[in-house]
């Protein structure tokens, strides 16, 4: 806000700071409204969009793609640029809650590595750019795991009791337990979702393990646990910051992820959308967000400006025979999600 508001002004801009964007300082046309996943940008970014386009950013996060759907469904509050991810994409498109893309004013989509373009998620890219990716995978501990760790299957192994970290959360985990069982993490298949079940229900009795989502992050490096479940930026950021941490992606496969940018139907202020994801688009910008937030980029030209240790890591821009084993999520139907939920409730439950 500048200062040479009168108080009025200003007192109206305080009461309505709840209402999230109601035009008190800038119109619709002056300031772009991001829903963004977490703190997933670098604020230099941002500083030097609002600099070259005189664009205010305003960003409000979330913690939860379910969250973020309700928001972008009810629209009750209007924004102009959200994160989505790959499971939640195919249903926004089909309840019409973004908008195709004008890729003329979004050039910088031609920078982006192909590998990670015209997935079944938005066949064309007509209504995304990629944004971020990255797997689901492990993190241990070399000093104490001699063995060699490129399986699921550590997890299980009663030699680490109560030294093993896993997500409460039900796709990670129960994907985990379908992925060490040859199966796919998107299984159907209530025979497959109850022998994963089984599996880490068996993997609580013996292992005793961890469960938690970000403290995962601290406790390995403290050394309360040994080998954890990790998303591959904590885990890649670990490894350069502890010499006895080592991040993998498992023979059998994880999931692969990617987030990407969309435009909301209701969007205000279209033109100023699509600057914005042109600008974080860009080599330089996409270069900086990835050394920033640890997550690997899309961005063909920004990851051949990175370090050879992280453009040559397979564990980060993984080789193609990995990639194949690796899966996006994809959205369950409500009956589907209901053998999960009733398979996530026994597992937490049994002791």
């Amino acid at each position: 806000m500048k200062k040479i508001f009168k108080l009025l002004s200003l007192s109206i801009c305080v009461l309505l700071m709840s209402a999230f964007f109601v035009g008190c300082s800038k119109n619709s046309s002056e300031q772009v409204s991001f829903l963004n996943y977490g703190e997933n940008i670098d604020k230099e970014t941002v500083k030097d969009f609002e600099k070259k386009y005189n664009i205010k950013v305003n960003i409000e996060t979330f913690d939860d793609m379910e969250t973020m759907y309700q928001k972008i469904s009810k629209g009750g509050v209007k924004y102009d640029v959200i994160l989505v991810s790959d499971a939640l994409m195919p249903r926004m498109i089909k309840k019409d809650l973004i908008q195709e893309l004008n890729k003329d004013n979004i050039p910088n989509i031609s920078q982006m590595d192909k590998a990670y373009l015209n997935l079944q998620i938005d066949p064309g890219n007509k209504y995304s750019v990629p944004y971020m990716f990255g797997t689901v995978g492990l993190i241990y501990n070399k000093d104490v795991v001699k063995e060699k760790v490129d399986s699921w299957d550590i997890l299980w192994d009663e030699k680490y009791k109560d030294k093993v970290f896993m997500f409460d959360t039900y796709r990670d985990t129960i994907g985990v337990a379908l992925k060490k069982l040859g199966y796919s993490l998107n299984s159907n298949n209530p025979k497959e979702i109850e022998e994963a079940k089984e599996l880490l229900i068996n993997q609580r009795k013996a292992v005793h393990p961890i469960y938690g989502v970000d403290n995962g992050t601290t406790m390995i490096p403290a050394g309360e646990t040994d080998i954890n479940m990790i998303w591959s930026g904590e885990g890649l950021n670990l490894q350069d910051e502890n010499s006895n941490l080592v991040y993998v992606v498992p023979k059998e496969g994880a999931n692969f992820w990617i987030d990407s940018l969309c435009i909301p139907k209701n969007a205000k202020n279209v033109d100023g959308a699509e600057k914005f994801i042109n600008f974080v688009s860009d080599k330089e910008s996409a270069l900086r967000i990835a050394d920033e937030i640890g997550y690997t980029t899309p961005n063909k030209e920004a990851q051949l400006s990175q370090p050879e240790s992280v453009r040559n890591n397979p564990n980060a821009y993984m080789p193609k025979e990995i990639m194949d084993r690796c899966e996006i999520y994809e959205d369950f139907s409500m009956d589907v999600k209901k053998l999960y939920d009733n398979a996530w409730i026994n597992i937490k439950s049994d002791n």
